[in-house]
C-alpha cells in the first residue's frame, strides 16, 4: 500500500513528541493510530471515500489533526470549518462544498447538528470514535484533490479553493527548506485553522519535520508569554495584529518581567509575521523590544507561501522578499505585458506545484484567473533591489484585516438584511492595530436611526467576530447618482 508523504514522515519521527497540551502529550504514533482509527470510522466499511468532502468543526490539536489525517488516508476532501463562524456561514460552507460528511466533537455539537440534521449530512464525533485497525486503507494517489479553503474574493460569496495532495508537499517543503525547519523545533499554535497560515505554515510543516506543536484555542497572551517565559518555544508565527498585541502588553509590564520575556524571545530561531502587512513601525518596534528581526513573507489562499525574505541575510522592513524554493513569480503590467526592470509596479503573477487545481465548482472564475499558466493574485507590488514590496490590492472590494481577507460585498449582502439599512458600502480604513479594519457607510431607510452599538449587536448572530464593522456614517447628506444610489468613491472620499 502506498503511503500519503506525511503519514511516512510521521512514521519517520514516531518516538517523537508531536503535540504536547497543559495535561498531555502525543507522540507521533500516537497521532497515526488515532488517525487510522478515524480513517476506518469514515469509511465505514467502503473501500475508499473516492474524494468526498468530509468537513470538520474542531479546535487546534489532537482531534483535528487526527480528523484531518484520517479523512486523507480514507481518501476524502478535507474541509476545515471556522470555530467562529455563524450557522449561515456553516451551512453556506457545508452546501458549496457539497460535504457529506461532518467530524466534530460533543461540545461543538450545538453548532452543526441541527445543519446536519436539515441537510441530511452524516454527523460523527470524534470522541466517540474507538480505536480500532481493522480493515486496509486505500491506496491515495498524489494527485488527488486533499482539501478545499474557503477565501473571501471580489464576488459576494466564498469560493472554495483546491488543493491536491501535491500541491500541499509542495508547499511544506518549500517552507521547510527556506525557513530550515528542524525536527527539535517547538512552536505555538493560537492562528485559526481554516486559514493556510495555521494549517500550512505552522501544523504541516510542523509536523512533515518531525517538530514538537503547542495548540491554544485562541491567542491569550497570558498563557502565550508564560510559555514563552520558559523558553517553550523556538519558532514563533504571528499576524501583525497579534505582534501589536503583544509589543502593548509588554510595554505595559515591570522591567524585570518584561526582560525575562524578551530575552526568552530573543533566544528563538525564527520569528515570523504574515497574513497582512507589516508596518514598518511594528517591525522596527519588535526588534527593539527582542533583538529580533521579523521575517515577513507573502502568500495567499489559493498559491500558499510564494514570497519571503530569506533566513540568512537582510529582512528588509515593507519589503515581503524573493521567490520561495519551487515558486515562480513575475510582475505583470496592465499592458498586457510582463514587467522586467525594477520600480515599477505590476500584478504578482505566481507559477508552480504549489498553485491550487481549481475553485470548487467554479470552472470559470478559475479560467478567469490564470494567464498562460500563471496565476493572477490581484495583488500589486515593485521590485526594489531584488525584493517584492507590496502595494494594496487590484480590487478595492477586498479587506484585509487581523491577518483575514474579507469581501466587502459579503458584508454588505449581510448587512442590507437590516431593516434599518438602505442601502450600505463597505470599505476597508487604515487602523495601526488590525492594518486594515472594517468600515460600513449606510444609507438609512425612511425614519430609521442606527448606531454602531446596536449595529454591532446585530451583526453577531450574522457575521464572524472579525467582519463586524468597527465604523459607521451615515450618508443620507450625499449627493445621489442618477439612479439616486451613492457610489464608493462618494464613500471613500468620507474616510
Amino acid at each position: 500500500m502506498d503511503i500519503l508523504p506525511i503519514i511516512e514522515r510521521a512514521q519517520q519521527h514516531s518516538q517523537k513528541i508531536a503535540l504536547k497540551t497543559r495535561s498531555t502529550t502525543y507522540l507521533y504514533a500516537d497521532l497515526l493510530m488515532q488517525s487510522e482509527s478515524v480513517a476506518a470510522a469514515l469509511l465505514d466499511q467502503q473501500d475508499d471515500l473516492e474524494e468526498a468532502r468530509v468537513a470538520y468543526l474542531l479546535p487546534a490539536g489532537v482531534d483535528y489533526i487526527t480528523t484531518q489525517w484520517g479523512l486523507w488516508r480514507a481518501g476524502g476532501i478535507a474541509v476545515p470549518l471556522s470555530l467562529s463562524a455563524t450557522s449561515h456561514e456553516l451551512e453556506y460552507t457545508l452546501n458549496d462544498s457539497e460535504s457529506s460528511s461532518v467530524v466534530t466533537n460533543r461540545q461543538l455539537a450545538d453548532k452543526v447538528e441541527p445543519i446536519c440534521n436539515r441537510l441530511g449530512l452524516r454527523l460523527l464525533f470524534v470522541d466517540e470514535i474507538t480505536d480500532t485497525t481493522e480493515g486496509s486503507l486505500p491506496k491515495i494517489e498524489l494527485d488527488r484533490r486533499a482539501m478545499i479553503l474557503y477565501t473571501s474574493g471580489t464576488t459576494s460569496k466564498p469560493k472554495g479553493v483546491v488543493t491536491t495532495h501535491t500541491c500541499i508537499q509542495a508547499q511544506i517543503e518549500s517552507l521547510i527548506t527556506a525557513w530550515q525547519w528542524q525536527q527539535d523545533d517547538r512552536i505555538p499554535l493560537f492562528l485559526p485553522l481554516h486559514h493556510i497560515h495555521g494549517i500550512i505554515n505552522i501544523m504541516c510543516s510542523g509536523l512533515w519535520s518531525g517538530a514538537t506543536i503547542e495548540p491554544f484555542a485562541k491567542f491569550d497572551i497570558e498563557s502565550v508569554l508564560s510559555r514563552v517565559r520558559d523558553n517553550a518555544y523556538t519558532v514563533f508565527m504571528a499576524v501583525p495584529t497579534i505582534y501589536v498585541k503583544l509589543i502593548e502588553y509588554l510595554e505595559s509590564l515591570d522591567d524585570d518581567e518584561r526582560t525575562a520575556i524578551t530575552d526568552a524571545f530573543a533566544k528563538m530561531r525564527l520569528m515570523i509575521s504574515g497574513s497582512a502587512a507589516l508596518p514598518a513601525s511594528v517591525h522596527e518596534a519588535w526588534t527593539s523590544l527582542t533583538g529580533q528581526r521579523l521575517l515577513e513573507r507573502y502568500g495567499m489562499t489559493e498559491i500558499g507561501m510564494a514570497l519571503s525574505n530569506p533566513f540568512d541575510g537582510e529582512r528588509r522592513a515593507g519589503a515581503v522578499g524573493q521567490p520561495l524554493p519551487g515558486v515562480t513569480a513575475r510582475l505583470y503590467s496592465d499592458q498586457n505585458s510582463v514587467i522586467t526592470e525594477e520600480g515599477v509596479a505590476g500584478e504578482i503573477q505566481v507559477r508552480g506545484p504549489n498553485v491550487l487545481l481549481e475553485y470548487w465548482n467554479r470552472s470559470d472564475i478559475t479560467r478567469e484567473s490564470f494567464i498562460d499558466g500563471w496565476f493572477k493574485t490581484g495583488d500589486i507590488a515593485v521590485v526594489e533591489d531584488g525584493y517584492y514590496r507590496i502595494m494594496g490590492r487590484n480590487s478595492v472590494d477586498i479587506i484585509k484585516s487581523g491577518g483575514y481577507k474579507l469581501s466587502a460585498l459579503e458584508i454588505e449582502a449581510a448587512l442590507l438584511d437590516h431593516e434599518s439599512i438602505a442601502q450600505c458600502a463597505v470599505v476597508g480604513v487604515p487602523d495601526d492595530t488590525w492594518g486594515e479594519c472594517v468600515a460600513v457607510a449606510v444609507v438609512l431607510a425612511t425614519d430609521h436611526q442606527l448606531d454602531l452599538d446596536s449595529l454591532q449587536n446585530w451583526c453577531k448572530d450574522r457575521v464572524s467576530t472579525y467582519k463586524i464593522p468597527r465604523r459607521l456614517i451615515a450618508l443620507d447628506a450625499l449627493p445621489r447618482n442618477a439612479m439616486g444610489k451613492v457610489t464608493k468613491p462618494d464613500v471613500l472620499k468620507l474616510f
